[in-house]
């Protein structure tokens, strides 16, 4: 089965696109700046009306940028990324009045049902996701030889045994691509190849060990000496876990610091900007993307990530964005950010990521 959902192309040909003007283009008046009236883009795929071109699909859009046309061709640029006269699409309306359009229909599917009231049509903690499970199973399958599975994971899913070796079976089967996390999720998943604890607690039992406090300190500050993480893997011999499964498979993985981070880790990008720069660079080729049990990484990283990509042969396919969380919260404040498109299953990380691991192992 092909897991994914065609596009509906706008038709340019009808009104108001046929009478549109093309779109005002402004010179940049410095680095990092834009133009007055700056259009800002959303995570929806976004046309523009180029003199001698016609309507022309950015390759792809995200959540607070800006669009430079150069030769016919339009780039995606964060407005600190800008260049003194580079030609920016200047124009507030989106609606194809200023040669500008935002679709944000092009995979709207018909609905089950026109009827004006219905019970249920909010995804809550009570809402079934037998389906979304079988959409993700399909999806994954597809994407793990065609496409860049992205995971943004929280440290959660190394503090269960279960979800930890669940995981690792993941990605050792190809399916991750790139890894998002903090330092928090390498620190406590090397903890639990160490000393079997997550923040001295036994990832089994749940129990506290004596001093177990300690644990996850002790490893930040030998995994410090070895001057990498490879490097303290290689060392000690580690051999299960989340991180050892990316080493061993060459997945990427990205860790974002923050203020509250102990240590940290060689490898954590204490510089905001420079993690935002690594963490995109996995946004613009995700195809499917799941964040889990991180709250602020999942809302980062929606708004980089685009709800569409461009196909080799021109065709336009959605990106997948599932957001897995015990609360609606977290779901909410992501699609009140823009990112609408990402699709919520609420339950825990080990339920979910044990779920998941025991279907696509078969």
């Amino acid at each position: 089965m092909h897991p994914l959902t065609s596009y509906q192309p706008p038709d340019f040909d009808t009104a108001p696109f046929a009478d549109s003007p093309a779109a005002q283009l402004v010179p940049a008046p410095a680095d990092g700046i834009a133009p007055e009236q700056f259009h800002a883009t959303s995570n929806f795929p976004e046309y523009v009306k180029l003199d001698g071109y016609g309507w022309v699909l950015a390759p792809e859009s995200r959540m607070d940028a800006v669009l430079v046309v150069d030769q016919g061709q339009l780039r995606v640029v964060e407005p600190r990324n800008l260049s003194k006269d580079d030609q920016v699409v200047v124009g507030r309306s989106e609606n194809g009045e200023q040669g500008i359009f935002v679709h944000a229909d092009g995979f709207v599917q018909p609905e089950e049902s026109e009827d004006k009231f219905t019970f249920r049509s909010r995804g809550t903690r009570e809402t079934p996701f037998s389906r979304s499970y079988d959409d993700l199973y399909a999806i994954l399958r597809y994407d793990r030889d065609h496409g860049h599975i992205v995971w943004v994971l929280g440290p959660a899913v190394s503090f269960d045994k279960d979800s930890r070796e669940s995981m690792q079976g993941l990605i050792e089967a190809g399916y991750c691509h790139g890894l998002m996390a903090g330092n928090a999720l390498a620190t406590h998943d090397l903890e639990a190849s160490r000393f079997g604890t997550g923040l001295g607690q036994d990832i089994y039992n749940q129990q506290l060990v004596p001093l177990g406090h300690y644990n996850h300190l002790d490893v930040i500050n030998a995994v410090r000496a070895s001057g990498s993480i490879g490097a303290y893997i290689s060392q000690t011999g580690v051999a299960d876990g989340i991180i050892y499964a990316c080493e061993k498979k060459g997945v990427p993985y990205v860790l974002a610091g923050s203020i509250r981070d102990d240590g940290p880790l060689p490898g954590v990008a204490g510089n905001a900007y420079e993690a935002q720069d690594k963490m995109r660079s996995h946004a613009r080729r995700a195809t499917t993307v799941i964040a889990m049990a991180t709250q602020l990484h999942s809302i980062a990283f929606g708004n980089m990530t685009p709800s569409y990509k461009i196909n080799p042969d021109g065709s336009v396919r959605p990106v997948f964005y599932f957001i897995v969380d015990m609360s609606e919260f977290s779901a909410d404040k992501l699609a009140n950010r823009g990112s609408a498109q990402a699709q919520a299953i609420l339950t825990n990380a080990q339920d979910f990521i044990v779920n998941l691991w025991n279907n696509l192992r078969k």
